[in-house]
């Protein structure tokens, strides 16, 4: 029996979302944790550590699950398996060594100087991070998402009852026992840090039914054009990274007051992650789809099933985008009060994950034609576009110059990719008809905005109507292709 392409898009997806979005939103209960035990200054510091965690991690697996993906294809699975993660392996513990003898004056350049601990538990926490990096990368190859699911959530629950235990069980007792092990200072923090590198372990150990056949091995004739291949996947990467939390990063050094500057950071950093209903919808599209686009490339009718599937993934992406912008009072509730005066950059920075999401959608033109510089160059220039926003507008308007950042960088992005792709790898998609759909979402989120004062009733009784409207009319719209399916 033939399996539907997009159905089996959807299974997988839907189980990524499993190992994805249940673990993250578990994961995002630490954030009304967080905001409600520590100051913003001190969650500023959260975001702007794990900033770098993110940026760290491209940086160290430079590109080799795209390249694991797209040579598997060719080759002995296990064989281009080793040959990834001893590369991986190696690189790591070149760094690692470097942030163990380092890590002091890498925490006074970044202005951590009282508590150089933080900045040894970080490399730690990226060191692990890379080295599972591959052997999740062939879970996902065998189709083994269940096996993807379950450990990702495993490592999640573990990392909360730690931080629960940690911070809200013996709150005490684990402020004093940082002092004596860390050193005066170390505070409740650095048990953040402590939970994750458990957590962290724990995925290490239990990935062991993939590692078992892992063997170091070098084969130049395998490793030499896999790494030609990942680098421009890095390049790609690591822009990726700049316009994703280069803001965090960037915005104490650049917000004119530095006396608030560390807790403007930390509102910032709370009411952003509201929008990670966008990010995790992405990123679980992100774990399926790819090994899927590169199986699907060499059938005859795949330029219309992508097509078919940038449909579905916007009028998807669309209405997480219309759920939590006309839900926003319910969604509030996750941050402390203390922090609510931010939640202005939330539509901003959902419509631009969006943009991101539509871009890398995209991006399969680059990948399955060995143009992977091409997609370099894009995200060369998002990033410069980032950073010169943020350069020039942060000072003037806060994080709100970030939040734009993000928006205009991610729309130039999947404007450039979609005139570019379409000379190289042309996909007849529905142009006007996602435009629509588009136009409809941001008018339905301009007509919420008019209600905003009337009782909380009525504008949620409103709001439900509007977000079923859209629902209805996409559906209308999309009969057709969705009636084709067996």
């Amino acid at each position: 029996m033939t399996v539907n392409p997009i159905r089996s898009l959807a299974g997988q997806t839907a189980v990524y979302g499993m190992g994805t979005i249940i673990p993250r939103l578990l994961n995002y209960l630490m954030v009304p944790l967080y905001t409600r035990v520590f100051e913003q200054g001190v969650y500023g510091q959260i975001t702007e550590l794990y900033a770098y965690v993110a940026f760290l991690i491209v940086l160290l697996t430079y590109g080799m699950e795209t390249a694991f993906f797209r040579y598997a294809q060719k080759n002995d699975p296990k064989i281009v398996f080793s040959n990834a993660l001893s590369s991986i392996l190696l690189t790591t513990a070149v760094f690692l060594l470097m942030v163990t003898v380092f890590y002091h004056d890498i925490a006074s350049m970044i202005l951590y100087g009282g508590n150089p601990e933080y900045i040894l538990f970080i490399g730690i926490i990226v060191g692990l991070d890379a080295i599972t990096a591959v052997p999740f990368a062939m879970l996902r190859k065998l189709n083994m998402a269940r096996k993807f699911a379950w450990i990702k959530l495993t490592n999640v629950i573990l990392n909360i009852g730690l931080n629960l235990l940690f911070i809200v069980v013996f709150p005490k007792f684990s402020s004093n026992l940082s002092d004596v092990l860390f050193g005066p200072g170390s505070g409740l923090l650095v048990w953040v840090f402590v939970s994750n590198i458990a957590a962290s372990l724990l995925s290490l150990l239990m990935l062991w039914p993939v590692l078992k056949d892992f063997r170091i091995v070098f084969n130049g004739s395998i490793i030499r054009p896999m790494i030609s291949y990942a680098l421009p996947v890095l390049v790609v990467g690591i822009a990726g990274m700049i316009n994703e939390v280069i803001d965090k990063i960037l915005l104490k050094f650049l917000l004119p007051d530095e006396s608030t500057a560390m807790a403007q950071l930390g509102v910032y950093g709370a009411n952003y992650k509201l929008g990670i209903l966008m990010t995790l919808f992405i990123q679980m599209f992100r774990y399926a789809s790819e090994p899927f686009f590169f199986a699907e490339a060499e059938k005859k009718n795949a330029p219309e099933l992508f097509a078919r599937i940038m449909n579905y993934f916007v009028i998807f992406g669309l209405l997480i985008f219309l759920m939590v912008t006309l839900f926003i009072d319910v969604f509030q509730l996750f941050i402390a009060k203390g922090y609510r005066e931010g939640l202005g950059i939330v539509p901003i920075i959902l419509m631009a994950n969006l943009f991101y999401g539509v871009f890398y959608s995209l991006s399969i033109w680059y990948k399955l034609t060995n143009r992977t510089r091409d997609g370099a160059y894009i995200s060369i220039a998002g990033a410069l576009i980032t950073v010169v926003i943020n350069i020039l507008f942060i000072p003037l308007i806060g994080y709100y110059g970030a939040a734009w950042g993000h928006f205009v960088c991610y729309l130039v992005m999947m404007v450039v990719s979609y005139i570019w792709g379409q000379k190289v790898y042309p996909i007849p998609y529905k142009m006007r008809r996602l435009l629509l759909y588009f136009v409809m979402a941001v008018s339905i989120f301009f007509v919420a905005r008019l209600i905003e004062d009337v009782e909380t009733w009525i504008k949620m009784t409103i709001s439900a109507l509007m977000l079923t409207g859209f629902a209805g009319f996409a559906f209308v719209i999309e009969k057709r292709s969705i009636s084709k399916l067996p």
